[in-house]
């Protein structure tokens, strides 16, 4: 199966690598992609642009895709479930969950001269981060790049019910599945609680497995992948 990897904030493509390998390994087919205005150098890059990109990978791919979203990008993937709900045969939620309608999309740190900038590590100390050696953390530093203002504060527009018939697996890094279930039975996550079926799945990391348990999270999604109709 086709795997879409969209990458949170501040990332591109190129983050997904050792995931993409091993999932490559174990028979599907990952594509990561590099979102507009996160990598390509469109700097007045918009949500809308960002989801007609994700929009333009599900169309490109030969059958039903399984869509995965990292942190704010779970909204990107909510969206293609919106979007295209007979295409997207799961969504899988990776330390984040999907923005409700009429929401900005991740209007969180500073704007300044068009973008959002990575606000350096401070907001992130804790459980995100427990597990980043400084090597790690510099890496991610030096490579990320600005939000566009125009992704950052677009504002999320869900528009097709179908969404809540796709299945959906929350893959839980720096947060546990129980307070995850918490979060959707007091209310927090409505998207969620209207979903017919959602699994939940721990994974021991931090908010960026992907880069501290790529092999891990790489099995995650292929057994995502393989559980679907």
């Amino acid at each position: 199966m086709d795997i879409l990897l969209i990458g949170g904030l501040w990332l591109n493509g190129t983050v997904w690598g050792p995931v993409a390998y091993e999932l490559e390994a174990l028979g599907h087919r990952p594509v990561p992609l590099t979102l507009p205005g996160q990598g390509d150098g469109a700097e007045s890059a918009t949500l809308d642009d960002q989801v007609a990109a994700v929009l333009a990978a599900v169309d490109a791919a030969p059958g039903r895709v399984m869509v995965a979203g990292h942190s704010a990008a779970c909204a990107l993937a909510w969206l293609a479930a919106d979007r295209r709900p007979e295409r997207v045969a799961k969504v899988a939620l990776i330390g984040g969950c999907p923005t409700s309608h009429g929401q900005p999309y991740a209007d969180f740190f500073e704007v300044r001269d068009g973008g959002m900038p990575f606000p350096g590590w401070d907001p992130f100390e804790g459980p995100d981060t427990a597990d980043l050696d400084d090597t790690a953390r510099r890496e991610l530093a030096a490579a990320a790049i600005p939000v566009p203002e125009g992704v950052a504060k677009g504002v999320v527009r869900l528009t097709d019910d179908r969404r809540f018939d796709v299945p959906v697996v929350v893959v839980c890094p720096e947060f546990t599945p129980a307070q995850a279930r918490e979060w959707i039975a007091a209310g927090d996550v409505p998207e969620l609680a209207r979903a017919k079926r959602v699994d939940f799945v721990d994974i021991d990391s931090g908010h960026w497995p992907m880069v501290t348990e790529p092999v891990a999270l790489a099995r995650i999604l292929a057994e995502a992948a393989a559980d679907t109709d």
